[in-house]
Parts: C-alpha cells; structure tokens; sequence
C-alpha cells in the first residue's frame, strides 16, 4: 500500500517541523537487511524487531518513520535515527 500524495505533502517531522519523503526502494532493502540483523534501533533505544514495508525520511535525511497499512507512524521514540546506520 502507497502512502496517499496529498497526505505526504502535508506531513513533517513531529520533532524537527522538516518534510518527510518516502525512503526509496532500494535504501529500505538495506534498512531492512540491517533490521534482520538486529543493528537497527529506535530513537528509544529500543531494536527495530520487523522489517518496514515502506518508510518516510526527512528530507535533511536525519530520521526514518515507518508505515502500516499506508499509515505513517510519526512518533518521536518510534523514529530511526540515521545517524547510528552509518552509509545507507
């Protein structure tokens, strides 16, 4: 499922106020093999468990929010810090 267009124009980061984009195919393949291999941890410091079906990114590339079911999930302590993942 594809996250609706006018919704993504409307949505930025709750933290920061900056846009979000959706994360490109291939950069969410090599999240999801991170989070397969357990690497990958939340703002809270918890490990991403499940690989992402889609993602959005801020648009200064500093944090990754997933989406369910085409509904992004814009929660501070649900955000991946792309800080910590080095080379995507």
């Amino acid at each position: 499922m594809t996250i609706d267009k006018k919704l993504l124009e409307i949505l930025c980061c709750p933290v920061t106020k900056v846009p979000v984009k959706a994360l490109p195919a291939a950069t969410l393949k090599v999240l999801n093999e991170r989070i397969t291999a357990g690497e990958v941890k939340r703002v809270s410091g918890e490990t991403v468990d499940s690989p992402l079906e889609e993602a959005l990114i801020t648009e200064n590339g500093t944090t990754i929010y997933r989406i369910d079911a085409g509904i992004p999930v814009m929660l501070e302590d649900e955000g991946i810090p792309t800080a910590t993942l080095g080379e995507l």
